[in-house]
């Protein structure tokens, strides 16, 4: 099977698919064996649902993410 084809696929069609083969039988996928990351330790914080609406709102019209423009805010405020 082709990858463009995998990639278009229903939720339902890969099931079916992987129910009778294996990922590795698909060209280019491989085993990663070594992954390194570094967690970042966050701290949740409550906003009043008004004003997240508020954020949600230009979120969406800044095409971003509500905590990364949050963050950005924040960033630019604090140094």
């Amino acid at each position: 099977m082709k990858k463009n084809k995998l990639g278009s696929m229903a939720i339902e069609e890969a099931s079916d698919f992987f129910d009778e083969h294996d990922l590795f039988e698909i060209e280019g996928v491989r085993e990663i064996k070594d992954i390194r990351f570094q967690l970042k330790k966050k701290k949740y914080i409550g906003v009043d649902l008004a004003l997240y609406k508020k954020i949600r709102t230009r979120a969406k019209k800044l095409h971003i993410d509500e905590s990364a423009l949050i963050k950005e805010w924040l960033e630019e405020k604090v140094g």
